[in-house]
């Protein structure tokens, strides 16, 4: 179920909102939507990082070895 959420934004962020829903033919909301969850996506993944470097048990390894054993890089 949806809620509504309120708040005020800065008179520019707003005139940019509106270029992009403009030029996207999509509804503001929708935006703010996307823009919300990508930026709780990228906080989970910092506060993971942050909370595996000061984790003194979680071993380093190097990107060579991150690639090689994901296969990133065609493994080399």
């Amino acid at each position: 179920m949806a809620q509504t959420i309120s708040f005020r934004a800065p008179k520019e962020l707003s005139e940019r909102l509106d270029i992009v829903a403009s030029e996207t033919e999509r509804k503001k909301t929708f935006h703010i939507i996307k823009a919300i969850e990508h930026y709780l996506d990228k906080y989970a993944d910092l506060q993971i990082s942050l909370d595996r470097l000061k984790n003194k048990d979680d071993k380093l390894i190097s990107i060579k070895e991150v690639n090689s054993r994901y296969l990133l890089c065609g493994g080399k």
